[in-house]
């Protein structure tokens, strides 16, 4: 079995990649950007564990062999699904692998906007530690005392609630039903806006999210909330989210997901001290890493033996 990861591993990845593959094939990883080292090795690839660049219908019609694209994650948006499915390539994610890993992030990004973080962090590095834009220290806080609203409840957000609860936060939720075994109120999305001093996005981009967070719901939401933004790039207006910020109306946001991805140097948020950035490392753990290694080879096992597969999208 010729198995191929698409992403640019940490030694330490690569290590515990090894040991879990070894005497079960051939093993190759590949940067992201070595476009030719990928299309040569997908020639021959039976398995492709897939982390954030697209699968599109090029690089499956070009891989001949190709039985499963394994996705190290959740979120199977970036995988052309209709063309595997007319090759008949399985499509297999991981539910629950990074959900505390997102879970930790997500609240370290509710904090570092919240508080200024990384504003203070360049400040002090510049010896005006002493000297802040005062406008911006109004506009911090505590999370005590505020309405979090979750868009989206799942293996994430049922850790991270509990933590805010226990910080003194009222939680507040939408998703695509109630969920009968929460206690926390289920609000429709325009009363979500409305109530949510932070908004965090949990979502999966898909036609009914993509754009949800426009202009029209940045003005519905509260004047001096924060927006915190793990889930997909593409739920949020960036132009829209933007000038909310420069308005006032949005006192920050912490983001660790873009509409383009990889995010250039221009986007015009990173000039915002208001805004935390991260470049979609939420799930990013050697603890997320080692459960995903392990699901994955379980669908490789299965795949060489001819059993049903976990977690099977396609």
């Amino acid at each position: 079995m010729n198995i191929v990861l698409q992403y640019r591993a940490s030694p330490g990845f690569q290590a515990a990649l090894a040991a879990a593959f070894g005497g079960m094939g051939r093993l190759d990883v590949v940067d992201e950007t070595d476009e030719a080292a990928f299309a040569e090795l997908m020639r021959e690839a039976d398995v492709l564990l897939h982390v954030l660049k697209p699968v599109t219908a090029q690089v499956i019609a070009a891989a001949p062999r190709l039985k499963l694209v394994q996705k190290l994650g959740v979120g199977v948006n970036t995988i052309d699904l209709e063309a595997a499915r007319a090759r008949g390539i399985a499509v297999c994610n991981m539910p629950g692998t990074n959900s505390q890993a997102v879970a930790e992030m997500t609240l370290m990004l509710m904090l570092a906007t919240l508080r200024r973080a990384a504003y203070f962090d360049r400040l002090t590095r510049a010896g005006e530690g002493w000297r802040p834009d005062l406008a911006l220290v109004d506009g911090s806080g505590e999370i005590r005392g505020r309405t979090v609203g979750f868009l989206g409840f799942g293996g994430g957000p049922r850790r991270l609630a509990a933590a805010l609860e226990a910080l003194g936060a009222r939680i507040v939720y939408n998703a695509r039903a109630p969920k009968p075994d929460l206690a926390y109120p289920y609000l429709s999305l325009p009363e979500l806006l409305a109530q949510s001093d932070i908004l965090t996005l949990h979502a999966p981009a898909t036609p009914q999210t993509r754009g949800l967070i426009d202009a029209g719901a940045l003005a519905k939401m509260r004047r001096g909330s924060f927006l915190v933004n793990t889930a997909r790039g593409e739920l949020v207006d960036e132009a829209a989210l933007t000038a909310a910020i420069q308005s006032g109306h949005i006192a920050g946001a912490g983001l660790d997901v873009f509409a383009a991805e990889p995010a250039g140097a221009d986007n015009p948020l990173f000039a915002l001290p208001q805004v935390v950035v991260a470049p979609h490392m939420a799930w990013l753990t050697p603890e997320t890493l080692d459960r995903s290694i392990a699901v994955a080879k379980a669908n490789c096992q299965r795949l060489a033996a001819g059993e049903a597969l976990v977690h099977q999208v396609v």
